[in-house]
């Protein structure tokens, strides 16, 4: 192992050396430390992380066969056994505490020119060695506090780059926007959620409750040595949730509070940034503008530095429009800092938004008149991100102009496309744009701008819902206003993709909606949602969206939104386990659909009745719902409307011991289906009928329908459905005589309920244990 340690160190400084490069150099461009470098040199780590690998050859520009080689000679390590083990029983495996994940690899890009700071570089360098994440004990916590622009986000971010290595398990980040000007900071149940999609933890398998994620999201962490970069916090109650419990685990906060608490209650070590020293500052400024400009003017610089107070987003403002004006003289941008009448003195009593308000104006004066309306539209916009379509709608333009507007607006730093064809902005950037808006733009202008969005991103949801559900309850929208363009969503793929990326977007413009008194978009936009964030597990936030649904529509005194709304909010709230209060909304939405003599609602209303009535154990008022449902959908000839409650009639007569009154429900639904064409509930039907067949005492026949329904619910990718029809097969397996069989399907089924997270998997256990299967009673003990 020595000598591979050795050889690999020969290859690193080989490639240095020809590169032209000293250990310095090397670790800055790869944003690693110096000492890491000397050791891998050394041959002191046999085996670097990938990531590291990835970057040194990055920062040695290799190329081809030659990069190839490199990789494989550097990067190379044997298999371990934990990591290539195939599950036990197919498919995926379940990564519980302890199991193999994938690797996240958060972070932001690293920090271009970072300059000085090294007195706190210092300090986190020391936290980092002398605490938990190496010798055990408890979580290491610091927290980067300091004003608005000083560089806590920079100074985390470069650090983490520096010290991923020593984290082999991944970084995880998220912005909190503690401070953001919409006022609504990041959840931290959001923020966990986020952290479960980075660790690659499917949907299906994410609990529904706030407390049960957090529980998921530490059990995950257990053990592992992860980098976490909290950044923008607002307060130690919205950060103490996010804490691991390994102690191999470190947590970087940033907040412009000082988090006290944190320290007291949690341990955390305070990190304050003061404004940058005199002569770091003028190093920031030098490697932004350039070494041979800023010699040239050297008494410019210093002047620039001390104008802007030697606040790094001040100083990199300032720098970026030196750099957009090559032919202007830095005494001349001396001069316009110099003449920002009463702006800086903001500035130097640390309110930071006022002077780097001033920053943005020298900027937005080089812009074309297009592109500052874009820039200043962009700050009415209440999301996080925005897309081009969307912004094409805000400003009423058209795609090609606005994707152009878009780039002018980059190249000048005022925003950013952090994810392609996604851009974003700095929370004091959208404050200083949105005050830009107001005072350059009538009412009117701001008010139609903000109404295009909202349509925009109405139509496209209704449109989405449509494509993830053909058969949803229908409403008619007003017609989008002029200039407003939704997305031309062509299949189910496009209108998943667009919700996933859309989401957190959406939860702010429901509530801009609610604020403007726009009724019917704060009731329309969460009706459109709802199927969208069943099927993602979100239902907590659906039930906070669909409660403000109902106030919207009961505002507007909509008939038809209150029942909509209503009958959505008790289907959320049934799914969440709040069975009285999913009854009372249930209830109270049926009465509505029947003044409107809206049959279909009725329908629909009497269906979230009946699975409430199943879930609450009560399969005789369920098997009233269905039958109700049923005779309505008959009246309005809802041909898949009755296929789909001819097998929830089938259903509950099962569950009531009637089975061969469900077999013949059964066998209508599922002539019904075959008569148009298929369904894609038709796997439930054939659980159905082969559930029914079982106990009328066919095992044979029930087989065969199972395994039917098997294969269609595969197709589907619908894993809770699979692992129920699974212990049906092991059931009728069971029936039949074939007790090997059985076990083999009990334990497809839980293996599936344990990946999934679901509570049916007790019962399995226990049906396997009965049955004798050691495997299963061991894993109980």
């Amino acid at each position: 192992m020595a000598e591979d340690g050795r050889r690999l160190g020969e290859r690193l400084a080989s490639c240095r050396r020809l590169a032209g490069m000293s250990q310095q150099e090397l670790a800055e461009r790869s944003g690693l430390t110096v000492r890491t470098i000397g050791n891998l040199e050394r041959g002191r780590a046999r085996w670097p992380h990938p990531d590291t690998v990835r970057r040194l050859a990055d920062a040695l520009e290799l190329r081809g066969e030659v990069r190839e080689e490199f990789m494989a000679s550097v990067g190379s390590r044997p298999a371990r056994r934990a990591a290539t083990a195939a599950p036990a029983c197919g498919g995926e495996p379940s990564p519980g505490p302890g199991a193999s994940l994938p690797v996240p690899r958060q972070l932001p890009s690293a920090v271009r020119h970072f300059t000085g700071r090294k007195a706190e570089l210092d300090f986190l360098a020391c936290l980092l060695d002398a605490g938990g994440a190496r010798d055990g004990g408890t979580v290491v916590i610091s927290a980067i506090g300091g004003t608005a622009g000083v560089g806590k986000t920079a100074l985390a971010i470069h650090w983490a780059h520096q010290v991923a290595d020593r984290f082999p398990d991944g970084q995880l980040y998220v912005n909190l926007r503690g401070f953001d000007p919409s006022g609504s900071p990041v959840a931290p149940a959001e923020a966990i959620r986020g952290f479960l999609d980075a660790l690659a933890v499917p949907p299906e398998r994410i609990p529904p409750g706030a407390d049960a994620q957090a529980s998921l999201y530490r059990g995950l962490l257990a053990d592992k040595r992860i980098l976490i970069v909290a950044d923008n916090a607002h307060d130690e109650a919205q950060v103490r949730p996010l804490l691991p419990a390994s102690p191999a685990s470190l947590v970087i906060i940033t907040s412009r509070s000082q988090l006290v608490g944190l320290a007291a209650a949690d341990g955390a070590r305070l990190l304050t940034l003061d404004l940058l020293p005199h002569d770091e500052a003028v190093q920031l400024l030098t490697a932004r503008i350039g070494g041979d400009r800023a010699a040239a003017e050297p008494d410019a610089v210093g002047e620039i530095t001390r104008l802007c107070a030697c606040l790094p987003l001040a100083l990199a403002v300032a720098a970026a429009r030196a750099a957009a004006r090559p032919g202007i003289s830095l005494t001349a941008l001396a001069g316009e800092l110099r003449d920002a009448d009463g702006r800086l003195d903001v500035l130097d009593a640390g309110e930071a938004a006022a002077s780097v308000a001033a920053v943005f104006s020298w900027s937005c004066r080089q812009l074309s008149a297009n592109a500052a309306r874009m820039f200043r539209l962009l700050g009415l916009h209440p999301g996080p991100d925005i897309s081009v379509r969307a912004a094409a709608s805000l400003a009423a333009a058209n795609e090609p102009q606005v994707r152009q507007l878009l780039r002018e607006l980059a190249r000048a730093c005022l925003i950013t496309e952090h994810a392609p064809g996604r851009y974003a902005f700095h929370d004091l950037l959208r404050a200083y744009a949105a005050a830009q808006a107001r005072q350059c733009d009538s009412q009117p202008d701001r008010d139609a701008a903000i109404g295009r969005a909202l349509d925009h991103y109405l139509h496209t949801a209704a449109r989405a819902a449509l494509l993830l559900r053909p058969g949803r309850e229908a409403v008619s929208l007003a017609r989008p206003r002029p200039g407003a363009a939704p997305e031309r969503l062509a299949d189910h793929q496009q209108a998943l993709a667009w919700f996933n990326a859309e989401h957190q977007v959406l939860v702010a413009v429901v509530t801009l909606a609610g604020d403007l008194a726009a009724d019917s978009h704060a009731w329309q936009l969460p009706c459109a949602m709802t199927d969208y964030l069943y099927r993602r597990g979100y239902p907590h936030e659906g039930l906070t969206m669909l409660a403000r649904a109902v106030a919207a529509a009961t505002r507007l005194d909509d008939a038809l939104g209150q029942a909509m709304s209503l009958r959505a909010l008790g289907n959320a709230c049934a799914n969440t386990g709040d069975y009285d209060q999913a009854r009372a909304d249930l209830e109270r939405c049926l009465p509505l659909y029947q003044r409107l003599g809206n049959r279909t609602g009725q329908a629909l209303a009497h269906q979230g009745l009946s699975r409430l009535a199943e879930l609450q154990g009560r399969p005789a008022d369920a098997l009233g719902h269905a039958e109700q449902a049923l005779r309505l959908y008959q009246a309005t000839g809802d041909q898949p409307g009755q296929a789909r409650v001819l097998n929830g009639v089938a259903w509950c007569h099962a569950l009531l011991g009637h089975y061969q009154r469900a077999r013949g429900f059964s066998e209508q639904s599922l002539a019904l289906i075959a008569e148009l064409g298929g369904c894609d509930f038709e796997y439930n039907a054939r659980d159905t009928l082969g559930y029914v067949e079982l106990h009328l005492g066919d095992p044979a026949r029930a087989i065969a329908h199972f395994e039917v329904a098997l294969g269609l619910c595969r197709d589907r990718g619908d894993r809770y459905s699979e692992a129920e029809i699974l212990t049906h097969v092991g059931d009728a397996r069971h029936a039949a005589g074939d007790l090997p069989q059985a076990r083999q399907a009990w334990r497809q089924a839980l293996a599936i309920y344990d990946d999934i997270h679901h509570p049916g998997a007790d019962q399995v256990r226990t049906t396997l244990i009965s049955a004798g299967d050691s495997l299963a009673d061991a894993e109980n003990s």
